[in-house]
């Protein structure tokens, strides 16, 4: 799972157009090429204003005194911008635009158009804190990202520390409001955030990872200038960031949760049905039902290769034996952090050294793997978090309860997150300099999770699935995907209990029960995101069954992966004209040399 670009999903807050930008109304006697790139840099550099932690985490530094202004007239402000926007987009003669700006305003106008049908369920920030996300998550996550190299980025930092009690009242606006309409976030949603939110606060006052920068203060840095950051930081950690994150606690404990629903599914929202099937659109056509049924046939279909996987390991028992024995057996964990980072590290090597047989564009951007910060342990394995200006790109690691990471795990989760997943997708999308920034730094969830598990399967090919247990781990990643579509439907189109999803889980996977726990509440807290995986999966895997079914001999395999690869994170309809468009180009020409792929 990508951590950085969930950021890049709408978050309404209030911002101007950029004084001065082109726009296809003011200046008639431009060309569409430069009416278009003039709107796309005008609209990025607003979205970056307007959501300073994205641009923080993409390591454009100019916001970091400041947060996103999460009141509800920002958020109404927000969608006229999109309105406006688009209006300005469709003013563009898309016949008259060339190279890669024809697909970029598609692309352009895709997104607006779904930002504004969707403030049509709700305009505002529907559930801005929930378990798995929200400030506790987001506040040291953007501290982290933050570079602490400069006075002026400590000041910056100071600054934020000082700006954090108007967007705590802005999430509680957001909230209250999200009650009286009847968009409250479900109460098993919301049980566990007074408790995170506490040991965040907590770690405010015991000298924790927020006060770790003015703990580390570079010695290029005046003295005098150091005692006084020194000094002046944990003061504003005690006295603006701690009272902030405790009105917001109790705020959760006292009003929210008694308030929040009993109800788990979307349908318990206005026009529920209607809006679960708006989500579903993003990664597919079919209806909730069908969904449903795919899933139930997935789960079938790969419960039967697990069979014949778990019998290479020599185990003699039951599935549901294996799976007990695959999640306790001690040898099949790390006994210390440093061994579950050095097996990452191992994974990674082979797979980045084998690429280039699948891969004809490797990015050259590095990616590390590097220990989660202090502080979240109940996150999950490992996740990625794209480059920026104060850190390389690196695969995460959850070194914390060893005793729920298997090893058997990391060759998938080094596949999904770092490569060929979504390192390589993300790295090489930022290369492609004539792409403009809102598609080199998009993200778009079936497009770029149907990819990362799509590169699970790559594994294989990869040579990192010689051994049974991996082999295992990477059919039980994509067990769990297609169990997720059983369980989410189930939820949010089928009146489940949450306890039926738990059941359905922890008799159809071979997920730790506690895991399935985490996993059913992250459904109900975010309806129709973990559809993303697997429905954006079988469409990559459908796209490369056609290209070698068009094109027989001529069927390349690095050529088709640069053709999925090579315009950033699409929709998914816009990938498959790609494709196709690509299919019906290397149709007509002829038969080129082939060369034999390196390594």
């Amino acid at each position: 799972m990508r951590r950085l670009f969930a950021l890049c999903l709408l978050v309404p807050v209030f911002g101007n157009a950029v004084a001065g930008a082109a726009t296809p109304s003011t200046a008639p006697a431009e060309t569409a090429d430069s009416q278009a790139r003039a709107l796309f840099a005008a609209d990025w550099n607003w979205r970056l204003q307007n959501q300073p932690e994205l641009a923080t985490a993409l390591g454009d530094a100019r916001f970091n005194s400041q947060w996103s202004d999460t009141s509800l007239a920002a958020s109404l402000a927000a969608n006229d911008h999109e309105k406006k926007a688009l209006e300005q987009a469709r003013q563009i003669d898309a016949n008259k635009l060339t190279g890669n700006n024809r697909l970029s305003l598609e692309v352009f106008i895709d997104q607006k158009e779904r930002r504004i049908k969707a403030a049509t369920f709700y305009p505002y920030r529907y559930a801005p804190l929930t378990n798995q996300d929200g400030l506790h998550v987001n506040l040291p996550r953007v501290v982290v990202q933050m570079p602490f190299a400069t006075e002026a980025d400590y000041r910056a930092y100071l600054a934020r520390i000082e700006a954090l009690p108007a967007h705590v009242d802005g999430l509680i606006e957001q909230m209250r409001e999200g009650q009286k309409l009847g968009w409250s976030a479900p109460k098993t949603a919301l049980r566990l955030v007074p408790g995170l939110l506490r040991q965040l606060r907590e770690s405010v006052a015991g000298g924790g990872m927020l006060e770790r920068p003015f703990r580390e203060i570079p010695a290029t840095i005046p003295k005098a200038v150091r005692d006084e950051l020194a000094q002046a930081g944990p003061a504003a950690l005690r006295t603006r960031a701690a009272p902030a994150l405790l009105k917001l606690e109790d705020y959760v404990r006292l009003e929210a949760l008694p308030a929040a629903r009993d109800t788990i599914g979307i349908l318990g929202v206005p026009a529920g049905t209607e809006y679960y099937q708006f989500l579903l659109q993003d990664s597919t056509e079919l209806a909730p039902a069908a969904v449903h049924a795919l899933g139930i046939k997935e789960v079938a279909r790969i419960r039967a290769e697990m069979a014949a996987a778990i019998a290479r390991t020599g185990f003699k028992g039951s599935f549901a034996q294996f799976a007990t024995f695959a999640n306790s057996d001690t040898r099949l964990f790390a006994s210390d952090p440093d061994k579950l980072l050095r097996r990452y590290r191992r994974q990674l090597a082979r797979a980045t050294a084998a690429a280039s047989r699948l891969f004809a564009n490797l990015p050259a951007e590095a990616l590390a793997v590097r220990q989660i910060q202090d502080g979240a342990d109940d996150q999950g394995a490992a996740y990625y978090e794209a480059a920026s200006e104060a850190r390389p790109a690196a695969i995460v690691v959850n070194t914390s309860k060893l005793a729920t990471r298997p090893l058997w795990e990391t060759a998938t989760l080094v596949l999904h997150e770092g490569v060929p997943g979504h390192h390589l997708q993300v790295a090489r999308a930022r290369e492609l300099q004539d792409l403009p920034a809102f598609r080199r730094y998009g993200w778009n969830a079936p497009y770029g999770e149907g990819w990362a598990l799509y590169a699970e399967s790559l594994g294989t090919e990869l040579g990192l699935y010689n051994d049974p247990f991996s082999a295992f781990g990477r059919l039980n990643s994509d067990l769990l995907r297609s169990a997720r579509l059983v369980a989410d439907t189930g939820i949010h189109a089928m009146g489940w209990s949450r306890q039926q999803a738990i059941d359905y889980l922890n008799a159809n996977t071979a997920n730790n029960g506690a895991d399935n726990e985490v996993e059913v509440d992250r459904y109900i807290a975010a309806p129709g995101q973990a559809l993303a995986y697997k429905l954006g999966q079988l469409r990559f895997k459908a796209l490369r069954e056609k290209a070698q079914a068009a094109l027989g001999e001529r069927f390349d395999i690095r050529r088709f992966h640069a053709a999925v690869l090579d315009n950033g994170a699409l929709p998914l309809p816009l990938l498959e004209q790609q494709v196709e468009r690509s299919i019906r180009a290397l149709t007509a020409a002829p038969p080129p040399a082939r060369s034999p792929a390196p390594g």
